[in-house]
This record gives C-alpha cells, sequence and structure tokens, in this order.
C-alpha cells in the first residue's frame, strides 16, 4: 500500500506504520488516526480503500510530508549558512550543531576520522 507516495508494510498496526512517512512520527499517526476515525489496531492491509484516501487527504491537507518537508529543511539550513550563523557554519563544516562533545564522539559526522595512533608495535612479517 502507498500511502503519500511511500510504501507502508501491510503487516504492521496501521498506526506503526504510518511513521515509516518521512515528517510523521508516532504521535502524529495516533493524531491522524483520531482525526480520521480510524481503528489503530488494524492492520495496514486490513484498510479499505476509501480509509486509506482518508488518510492520505487528511496528511496532504495538514502537514507538510516527504519530499516538501525536506526541502523545507534544506532551505532552513542553507540559510543558517547564509546568514552566517554558528550553526550554519557547523552544518557547512560537518560537524555537530547541536552542542555535543567532538573530542571523543561524533565520529558518524566527521566521516569516522580515527587520528589516534596504535600502540606503536609495527607487526613483523613471519619470514
Amino acid at each position: 500500500m502507498r500511502i503519500v507516495g511511500i510504501n507502508i508494510p501491510d503487516e504492521k498496526r496501521i498506526d506503526v506504520s504510518l511513521p515509516y512517512i518521512f515528517g510523521v512520527g508516532r504521535p502524529m499517526a495516533k493524531k491522524i488516526l483520531e482525526e480520521t476515525h480510524i481503528d489503530p489496531a488494524k492492520r495496514a492491509k486490513e484498510l479499505s480503500s476509501e480509509e486509506v484516501n482518508k488518510i492520505q487527504l487528511y496528511i496532504e491537507k495538514h502537514f507538510k510530508v516527504e519530499g516538501e518537508l525536506r526541502q523545507v529543511v534544506r532551505h532552513n539550513i542553507s540559510r543558517l549558512k547564509d546568514l552566517k550563523a554558528y550553526r550554519g557554519l557547523r552544518h557547512a563544516r560537518r560537524l555537530p550543531a547541536r552542542g555535543q562533545r567532538t573530542k571523543s564522539n561524533s565520529r558518524t559526522v566527521r566521516g569516522n576520522v580515527r587520528k589516534t595512533a596504535g600502540s606503536g608495535k609495527r607487526k613483523v612479517d613471519l619470514k
């Protein structure tokens, strides 16, 4: 099943499978199901096409999700870079922007750079 252009897992409950959409979390999924009067315990494959259309229309009408939301986030980051704000500079240098320490962590942001030396003992080839 596809909602807002995203494949939703059929075997999972609808309240668990809606967060597969970028921009929809568990609380928002719960709110969407309450507003559209759909049972959250239903599996995604058990939904009728009418219920799927209800969910789709509600999401499109009330929230920015997927491509539109990604575009907004990208625009916000580029705005911070243009302003030369601290957070913008951190994004530009691909460093953590929210105050995390970088001496020992942030390997994923920096690209798994390992600058520490080994034990100093070299492995000798056996002859």
